[in-house]
């Protein structure tokens, strides 16, 4: 295929997106006529039509429809394939946008982020705190973090953090004139601080384990966050119950300002893992990110 051949191609793909001849000559930077040139030179070439005009209109036809349908998806790998080629020549540079949970940030993406920024000025780290299961693509984020390793099928995932159990304290204040909750369930006689999660449509049940049983409990309460640290902080306050990384309760708990409950039902959790699109080759910034960030045991 010669060069004027994939720009011909280029062309059509662009015009048989914007379906207006104006909008598509502009983002090719080449005037009205010369498109149509170019279109009607393909069509030629191809031998049969692939847009119907009107003087109102531009619409493909079944077999533009046909090659929009096949350049569209090979175009855009070409272009990324380029782009990733050139990237390797390029010192690590540009924007990585990152979608996580506040708690994931907090304790395992901004501690390790910090000397990488120091190390490579030119690079630009932007976090969105996010508690949906963000589709990164859509969304156009470089990378997302999740519990587990599970993602679509094209996704890459690294581990990041070692597992971890959640937990649940209260303050001794809120304890005090209660009995402490003896299985999960008691916990539905007391008050407890919620979590919304946007992907569930509601408050998140809390996961229990024990002797190889799971169970879920739906509690309720005065306050609802969906901040693990401003639940935290309700639950310091005297407000109830809270479930929350042990990592993150222990130094309260260790202080004697949070108690400890239903320690034999908390449960294990896989790992924060980072995840991304699969691709041949990744831009250098993007590949410092996940080397920063990768979990290794010491």
């Amino acid at each position: 295929m010669t060069s004027e051949n994939l720009n011909d191609l280029r062309a059509f793909t662009i015009m048989a997106r914007e379906k207006n001849f104006t909008r598509a000559a502009a983002q090719l930077a080449m005037s009205r006529s010369g498109l149509s040139h170019a279109i009607t030179a393909l069509e030629a070439r191809l031998g049969v039509r692939l847009l119907t005009r009107t003087t109102r209109s531009v619409a493909l036809t079944e077999a533009g429809m046909r090659l929009y349908s096949t350049l569209q998806p090979m175009l855009n790998t070409l272009d990324s394939e380029l782009a990733s080629l050139r990237a390797l020549s390029e010192k690590p540079a540009g924007t990585v946008r990152i979608t996580a949970h506040d708690h994931a940030i907090e304790s395992v993406l901004w501690p390790r982020l910090q000397a990488l920024l120091k190390q490579y000025p030119d690079i630009q780290i932007e976090l969105s705190v996010d508690y949906a299961l963000t589709d990164i693509v859509a969304q156009q984020f470089d990378a997302g973090v999740r519990v587990g390793s599970i993602v679509d099928k094209d996704m890459i995932a690294v581990r990041i953090s070692p597992d971890f159990h959640m937990a649940v304290v209260c303050s001794p204040e809120y304890l005090k004139g209660k009995s402490k909750p003896i299985t999960p369930a008691d916990l539905t006689t007391h008050q407890c601080i919620n979590l919304r999660l946007p992907t569930r449509g509601g408050l998140y049940a809390w996961e229990f384990e024990h002797q190889g049983k799971t169970l879920s409990v739906r509690v309720q309460g005065q306050t609802v966050f969906n901040n693990t640290y401003l639940m935290l902080h309700a639950a310091l306050d005297g407000l109830g119950f809270a479930y929350i990384p042990l990592e993150l309760a222990q130094p309260y708990i260790t202080a004697g300002k949070l108690v400890p409950a239903l320690e034999q039902w908390w449960p294990h959790f896989p790992g924060y893992h980072l995840y991304y699109a699969s691709r041949r080759q990744l831009a250098p910034a993007l590949a410092e990110v996940i080397a920063a960030l990768r979990y290794r045991e010491s």
